[in-house]
């Protein structure tokens, strides 16, 4: 059975916000440990990294707001579908378990 590219992309930049996301609390945690520590180059090179992640963190909740409102579109388009067709849904439900059931049963 072959992947849905559709389902990959939204895997790879689920995973990737999740990288990007992890990155940018990473390098607060360091900019907040290091407050303390060093000289006034470091604490303006500190101060424009902080401006850089507050606008890191904003891109990663506007590109998760975006990541929502798709999921929740494709979610109606699906239901607008089954309840266009509900016996095909059906069948193709009753079919997909079938199939499972089968596979995991050989094992």
């Amino acid at each position: 059975m072959e992947a849905n590219p559709r389902t990959l992309n939204a895997e790879t930049a689920r995973d990737n916000g999740h990288q990007l996301r992890h990155m940018v609390d990473e390098i607060d945690a360091y900019l907040r440990s290091a407050a303390d520590n060093g000289d006034q180059k470091f604490n303006a090179v500190r101060d424009r990294l902080a401006v850089q992640v507050r606008e890191m963190r904003a891109q990663l909740d506007e590109l998760n707001q975006a990541t929502l409102e798709r999921v929740k579109r494709a979610a109606q388009q699906a239901d607008q579908r089954v309840h266009a067709h509900p016996y095909t849904a059906m069948g193709v439900a009753a079919t997909a378990g079938l199939l499972i059931g089968f596979l995991a049963s050989r094992r």
